[in-house]
């Protein structure tokens, strides 16, 4: 699907009627605000509007504000939010509130309203406050704020956006955050009860890891290509991925961007223009899996059970157009969901297609037992490139899993036409040879094709031990063939939603 965002696309969760910005002064909390509040339709207020002007006026003069003197400022700013409560208006408000204290005396009593918080280094914020004109607070009271500040924790639920990034994007990445998740069809209706703030590792192979958790799950995402490295369900893993100090091998859980899987030759007309992408699978002389596999992608925003990352593929040989990319994932009460978006960003129309590439597991062993589900209703066949060499239909062959079958021996590495409507969500399945436990792949808007890998030509450690399910909006040479290739148009937006359910019966 492609096309200009539309009007109601960010409506926040109907639990949240409230939302409070806080950081410290320096951070953009105004303008993050205004913008906020603008793409809401919801009325906005500055903290600073209730401070005396007294208070005012000590800042001017570089007298740092105590305990004491925030005491009438807090108990006005709770007093309005009293006030908007009991008419029912929602709003976007700013605030310092450094303090653990000051937050909790905005929050309590308040569950719609929703936390905040702008992140940012302090030189960053500095060098903010040195250029800032015609505002009461000067740069020279930073190192008070500093002192003061104490960073939101885990119960307070925070929404964390890094501010090193232009305001319009940050604004993106809340709205996004905020909005319920929608992969499954229906909003997510729960919030989180136990989280835990994500947590950074550095110095690893694929630099930031990212965890998220929500009620039993847990997912770590990492900084290189955005890949998804590991989700856990109730002490259970659920992926095949890898280590927090290991390189990615064999695609695992690589987001496959502006196309999936594979270009022959790398050589492709698009527009009346012949372009020629480099090898990258060089030993079958094919172009593979995108060009964001091994960059490293920039936090937009996170919370403990969210995350949205961004990439930009620049022009460039044999991809001369301009793309700004986003992921989301997301944990809630049916799984992961993620979610892909890309927009168009050059001046002319680019050719656009996306996968992702997690491999399944259900425990120890090979997945010959394993049962698998697929529902399509052809695929497509292949020649010794992995090349499509024409499509079938699955009915009477040894590649209908329309109903759940062990994979046995066969080595897969076949793309399956999905048999899905516009607004379905079609389920791939593998379930143990049991039936008591699996896992489900949700395939949403945008994916309209599935890549099933066996793993056979992987490392000899490696094979056979997960099912790579790869969710794809076009097929593999879909940029020769044009089967399935979405021509994105200056300023379209192109989707991708997918997610994993894990269940065990009772």
């Amino acid at each position: 699907m492609s096309g200009r965002p539309t009007p109601g696309a960010d409506a926040l969760e109907p639990s949240v009627n409230m939302v409070l910005v806080v950081g410290m002064s320096g951070s953009g909390k105004t303008t993050v605000a205004r913008l906020l509040a603008e793409r809401l339709g919801w009325s906005y207020r500055d903290a600073d509007d209730f401070h005396s002007p007294t208070a005012r006026a000590g800042m001017a003069a570089g007298q740092a504000l105590t305990d004491a003197d925030r005491e009438p400022w807090l108990d006005a700013i709770a007093a309005w939010l009293d006030h908007a409560s009991a008419t029912d208006l929602r709003a976007v408000v700013t605030c310092s509130a450094l303090k653990r204290a000051y937050r909790d005396r905005l929050l309590r009593g308040r569950p719609g309203m929703r936390l905040v918080y702008l992140h940012g280094t302090p030189e960053l914020i500095a060098s903010r406050l040195a250029g800032r004109q015609d505002h009461f607070f000067p740069a020279g009271l930073l190192d008070s704020q500093i002192a003061d500040f104490e960073e939101p924790e885990p119960d307070e639920h925070p929404l964390v956006a890094e501010i090193d990034q232009p305001p319009e994007a940050i604004v993106d990445a809340l709205a996004s955050l905020l909005r319920p998740s929608t992969v499954r069809g229906r909003p997510a209706d729960e919030r989180p009860k136990e989280p835990t703030l994500s947590e950074a590792v550095p110095a690893c192979p694929t630099g930031e890891q990212w965890t998220l958790t929500w009620q039993g799950q847990k997912a770590v995402v990492v900084q290189l290509g955005a890949a998804l490295r590991y989700y856990e369900v109730d002490g259970r893993p659920v992926l095949d991925g890898f280590a927090s100090d290991a390189p990615i091998t064999g695609g695992r859980g690589q987001l496959l961007v502006p196309w999936p899987n594979r270009v022959g030759g790398g050589r492709y007309t698009f527009d009346g223009a012949d372009l020629q992408l480099p090898l990258t699978e060089p030993e079958k002389g094919n172009a593979i899996h995108g060009l964001l596999r091994w960059v490293p992608w920039r936090l937009q925003a996170r919370s403990e059970e969210s995350l949205r990352l961004a990439g930009v593929i620049r022009p460039q040989p044999g991809y001369p157009f301009l793309l700004d990319v986003t992921a989301e994932y997301r944990l809630g009460p049916e799984g992961l969901d993620v979610t892909v978006r890309a927009t168009n960003v050059g001046d002319g129309r680019a050719p656009y297609g996306v996968g992702q590439h997690p491999y399944l597991t259900l425990g120890a062993g090979t997945v010959d037992t394993a049962l698998l589900t697929v529902p399509a209703r052809a695929r497509f066949l292949t020649d010794d490139r992995g090349l499509p060499a024409g499509e079938e239909p699955v009915g009477g062959t040894d590649f209908d899993f329309r109903r759940a079958r062990p994979i046995g021996t066969r080595r897969l590495d076949t793309a399956f036409t999905l048999d899905r409507g516009d607004h379905d969500v079609a389920v791939v399945r593998l379930a143990h040879p049991s039936g008591t436990h699996g896992v489900d792949v949700r395939l949403g808007e945008g994916t309209r094709y599935v890549q099933i890998y066996t793993g056979d030509t992987l490392p000899a450690a490696e094979r056979r031990r997960g099912v790579a399910v790869e969710p794809m909006s076009c097929p593999p040479d879909a940029f020769r063939t044009g089967l399935g290739v979405q021509a994105l148009e200056k300023g379209d937006t192109h989707v991708l939603r997918w997610g994993l359910t894990a269940w065990r019966t009772t």
